[in-house]
């Protein structure tokens, strides 16, 4: 059906006050404009019209290029979008390499493998990271990262669950809840229905569960992101236990790990006594081996977590990976193995460090001009506080006189606002002169 509306014209006569002088005739025109031509009658998910504007990354990026294209010979440098810069490690390429010419001979070569991971990989990956914590190569599903398998996860729940997450968070937990359609409407502050978690410095960035409701699912992230505050063991035995007396399911991410210094912090939830029963955790190469463009990670689903029917999550989730997703490149694959034999592990570690030398610089920084500072040390990001500002006007303003891109902590949810975010992720001669532009504005104003 082709729907088409025309411009229309009235007609108005005026009469003048005395019948002998002729009437005044004016000609009113109302012009509407045609809508685009319309060709189905398929009604548009009303879940994705609750969304807020666009998804906060591409935003920053269209507001970058307008002060690029306002600015043309500026310099911008952005601690922004956690995106990682540095070359992937040379143990770590020359695995892809390999794996990549390999598919040009018969011997090399291979099509469709395992929805679930290469065996060696997963196996791998758990004698790594998860074999002392009691989980097995069977229930770790290689995948093409953390994001995507957040996606997975919120379709094998389904649209009747009940949702939880730190405030502030990252956007991916409360966007694919209302996509799904977990929750009702914004309210000018946050989703209906989504219980926001506060997580600022009043609290230690950790919620009070005290005060925290039911619910069926809690999206836990630590390190956080953004604040970059990790949970200590006897915070996260705090939320396990909440968990398992309100019969909870925890998705924990945990795709920072690796930035953690302090021993009392947890790499992994499965560290916690009884996490296997009520946690699924994912994880993913990006910001430990450069792999943001190469795509690979991972999740957890313990054999012990199940529905309250009985039923296990694994089953399901391993039915939706092989219903929606045909596996990991193999050539990702192939780095990843690399990035967990001892050579690769090696260098992983120092392009890690590397970043963490970048976040120690950053928060340094702040502190020396007189900001409160939080994060930093166990993560690649740095919460810098600008008490009563909006978080927007601080990115805006600190773009026009820094050329610097951060993001903004609203962006993150309302707990967010009054803060803006640094990211670790730069050349190292960025950031210097970041700090240098950072100090000509700020440096005396604190």
């Amino acid at each position: 059906m082709v729907a088409t509306q025309f411009a229309s014209a009235r007609l108005q006569l005026v009469a003048g006050r005395r019948p002998q002088q002729q009437a005044r005739r004016t000609l009113s025109v109302q012009c509407v404009a045609a809508p685009e031509q319309v060709t189905t009658r398929v009604q548009r998910n009303k879940n994705i019209g609750k969304l807020q504007a666009g998804y906060l990354f591409p935003e920053i990026a269209r507001r970058r290029r307008a002060h690029q294209e306002a600015k043309p010979d500026a310099k911008i440098i952005s601690l922004g979008i956690g995106d990682t810069t540095e070359p992937i490690p040379p143990f770590i390429v020359e695995a892809m390499k390999k794996a990549s010419e390999g598919l040009g001979t018969l011997e090399g070569y291979s099509g469709y493998g395992a929805e679930q991971g290469k065996g060696e990989l997963r196996e791998a990956v758990c004698k790594r990271l998860y074999e002392k914590v009691g989980r097995k190569p069977s229930e770790i599903f290689v995948s093409d990262g953390s994001k995507c398998d957040i996606g997975r996860l919120q379709l094998m729940f389904g649209a009747d669950m009940t949702v939880a997450l730190q405030d502030p968070a990252y956007p991916v937990y409360v966007d694919s809840s209302v996509i799904m359609g977990m929750t009702g409407g914004h309210n000018g502050t946050g989703f209906e229905g989504v219980q926001y978690m506060v997580c600022r410095p009043e609290n230690d960035f950790f919620p009070d569960l005290s005060k925290a409701p039911r619910t069926d699912l809690i999206f836990f992230c630590s390190p956080n992101n953004p604040t970059g505050a990790a949970a200590t063991r006897a915070q996260l035995t705090s939320l396990v236990e909440f968990a398992r007396a309100n019969g909870s399911i925890i998705v924990y991410d945990a795709a920072y790990a690796l930035y953690i210094s302090d021993d009392n912090c947890p790499k992994s939830i499965y560290e916690i006594p009884g996490a296997e029963e009520v946690a699924i955790e994912t994880c993913s190469f990006s910001k430990y081996a450069g792999f943001t463009g190469v795509r690979l990670g991972w999740t957890v689903v313990p054999e012990q977590l199940r529905y309250a029917d009985g039923t296990p999550l694994i089953q399901d989730f391993n039915r939706i990976m092989t219903t929606v997703f045909n596996g990991a490149s193999i050539i990702a694959q192939a780095g990843g193995l690399a990035c967990l034999q001892d050579e690769g592990w090696a260098q992983m570690l120092q392009l890690v460090e590397f970043y963490k030398e970048n976040a120690a610089i950053l928060r340094k920084t702040f502190q020396e001009m007189g900001f409160t500072v939080y994060g930093g040390e166990n993560a690649p990001y740095v919460w810098v506080g600008f008490p009563g500002q909006k978080s927007w006007d601080v990115f805006a303003e600190v773009l026009e006189k820094c050329d610097i891109v951060t993001t903004p902590g609203s962006g993150f949810g309302p707990g967010g606002e009054g803060f803006v975010r640094a990211s670790a992720f730069g050349h190292r001669e960025s950031v210097l002169e970041a700090v240098e532009r950072f100090k000509a504005v700020y440096g005396n104003k604190q």
